[in-house]
């Protein structure tokens, strides 16, 4: 089975949240050891323009220039997610792995547990072979967001082709397509998963 969430689909995610919250009211960085609510933080203008900005280069695969200005952009802003997710997102695709994690985790401190920031962590965990990590991960988020459905699909795909843990891969699939029950694929991968259960 070729079970792949698209890379694409979570920056989409990523960016789409961010748009909500970036607003041009100016506003120094501030940061805090508690999580703040991203409704209610004020982005100053520039920080939004050169996300933006950012965004694109990622999209243009242009992703060195992504990481300098997202480095920029979370210099001047520390207190949402979605810049570091971001910046772990272009880390890894320029193979640096070990700074993706610390965005990522960065990400995770601003907004604990955030889904986005946990799918993208509990992936590259996966993609490095650190299976209990991963699924620790998915698991903690999923907890707070339970109907999240990169997270859950993303769980189902560890337990069945890494964990090899058939009962943890039909229960991630089966809530899946609670919400999903158009996804044919998924539909497939249960009732092979099914099959192989008994």
């Amino acid at each position: 089975m070729n079970h792949i969430l698209t890379r694409g689909n979570l920056l989409r995610v990523s960016v789409g949240a961010l748009l909500l919250l970036l607003g041009a009211c100016a506003s120094g960085p501030q940061t805090s050891n508690r999580p703040v609510d991203p409704m209610s933080v004020k982005v100053s203008g520039s920080v939004n323009r050169d996300f933006l900005q950012a965004v694109e280069y990622l999209q243009g695969e242009r992703y060195p220039e992504a990481v300098e200005l997202l480095l920029s952009v979370v210099e001047r802003e520390q207190r949402l997610s979605a810049p570091y997710v971001n910046l772990g997102i272009a880390y890894y695709k320029t193979g640096d792995e070990k700074h993706a994690e610390e965005a990522f985790l960065q990400a995770l401190r601003a907004a604990p547990l955030d889904p986005v920031a946990s799918n993208e962590l509990a992936v590259l965990y996966r993609r490095q072979g650190r299976f209990d990590e991963a699924k620790k991960t998915y698991a903690e988020s999923l907890r707070l967001h339970p109907e999240n459905l990169p997270l859950i699909k993303n769980l189902g795909i560890l337990c069945d082709l890494y964990l090899q843990d058939v009962n943890c891969a039909l229960a991630q699939f089966e809530q899946y397509l609670k919400y999903q029950p158009e996804d044919a694929k998924v539909a497939i991968w249960v009732t092979d998963l099914k099959r192989r259960a008994n």
